[in-house]
Formats: structure tokens, sequence, C-alpha cells
């Protein structure tokens, strides 16, 4: 039989919904104000006034505390789904581009970042975020019929999470256009984008009739957030 502390709260309830947000806040909060080397249970229990078996209730790890904070961040807009992929892409970039510049964001995917070459989990996370955000962009642009594979994907957003994160350099929105301007007319046939529709409007007959295997359900664009591709 599983001990109480370590059933996962029902967030149906509005109390366990009040504390979990309550509890992600505060880990904002100090986020923001010491790094992540100060987001311990230890002291986000004592600051949010809340036990370390609430806060393994909630997250059983502190890397999944960090997910969360990278994949919730503060409303920026979210693109919507459209048949032009030029304006999809731009708005996605757009909206990364915002999300990354919410610091206890941005500190909490470094700090994951820095231990995935050492640390299976933290590894394991980077990619189902990855993936998951793909597959949701790949969701927004299905009514375009263009299909981003994992190295299209890395190739549109890359340009934009170094300057941020590392080069620290503001990404403007001149640096987004030619970023998807150069993808969209790349017309590298080693590429496998099983659909697409180019800058003239035309579908590729590769996939044509093809189910998308990346697909994402309705909920997977909802998570879609501003700190890491999007905002929900």
């Amino acid at each position: 039989m599983t001990a109480a502390w370590q059933r996962s709260p029902d967030l149906t309830k509005p109390r366990a919904q009040r504390t979990h947000d309550h509890v992600l806040a505060v880990a904002r909060s100090l986020l923001h104000e010491a790094g992540p080397d100060a987001l311990t249970f230890s002291a986000l229990g004592e600051r949010a006034q809340v036990t370390r078996q609430t806060l393994y209730r909630h997250w059983p790890t502190r890397e999944l505390l960090l997910t969360e904070i990278v994949t919730t961040g503060p409303d920026v807009g979210y693109p919507t789904r459209g048949d032009d992929a030029r304006e999809v892409l731009g708005a996605f970039l757009r909206t990364l581009r915002a999300g990354l510049d919410d610091p206890p964001s941005a500190a909490s995917l470094l700090a994951i970042t820095a231990r995935a070459g050492s640390d299976p989990t933290c590894a394991n996370t980077l990619a189902t975020i990855s993936e998951d955000r793909r597959a949701a962009l790949n969701a927004l642009l299905e009514p375009s019929g263009t299909h981003l594979e994992a190295d299209d994907f890395a190739q549109i957003v890359g340009p934009v999470i170094y300057s941020v994160l590392h080069a620290r350099h503001p990404v403007s929105d001149e640096l987004i256009t030619r970023i998807v301007d150069t993808w969209l007319a790349d017309p590298d046939p080693s590429r496998c984008r099983s659909r697409r529709r180019d800058v003239r409007g035309h579908v590729s007959a590769a996939g044509e009739g093809h189910e998308n295997p990346d697909a994402a359900s309705p909920d997977v664009v909802k998570r879609l957030t501003p700190d890491f591709y999007g905002q929900k």
C-alpha cells in the first residue's frame, strides 16, 4: 500500500491546485532571487510554508519541479494553427524568445542542461521536452502541410536558444524572419520532411496521404509554453 505522502495530489481538487500553484510561484521567486543552486526542497518548503512531504507528493524529484517551471510561465501569447508556415514558425519563435527572457524559466532550463551530460534523468527530461514541443509545433503547422523532423526543429529553434541563453545576444525580429525564410527555402533533398509546403504554397508529394506520426494531441498543444518553444 502506498503511503499517503507518496500519492500524487489530485489537482482537480481546488485546494491541491492552489497549493501546487503557490509552491510553483515561490519556486520561481527563489530562482529569480538566487538562482537554481538555491532551489532546494528544504529552502522551498520553508519559504512556501509547506512540508517536504507535500513537495515530494507534487514533484518526486527536483528535476520534475525544474521541468514544470520550464514548461509553465508568463503569458506571452500563443501561436495559432494556420496554413501559412512562415507565419506560424515566426510566431512560434517570437514566443520562444519571450519565454526565454523569463529568468526563472531560463535558469531552470540551463540547470537541467548542465546536468544532462552526467545525469540520465536530466538527459531524458531534455529529450522529452524537445520531442513534446516538436510534436506541438507540428500540430500548429498541420494546416499548412509542413512537418518538422528532429533536425528541422533543431535548425529552427537552435539559433534562438543559443542567442538568448549562451551568447546573451538579443534576438531581433529580423533574425527570426531570416531563420524561417532560410529553412523554408532550403532545397536539400536529404532532409526527411515527410510533409512540407514550400514558399510558393505547394505541398510536396512525399507524405501526401500519410498520417503525421508526430501529430500532437490537444493536450500536448495546450501544454506548449513560452519558456521552451511557445506559450500555453
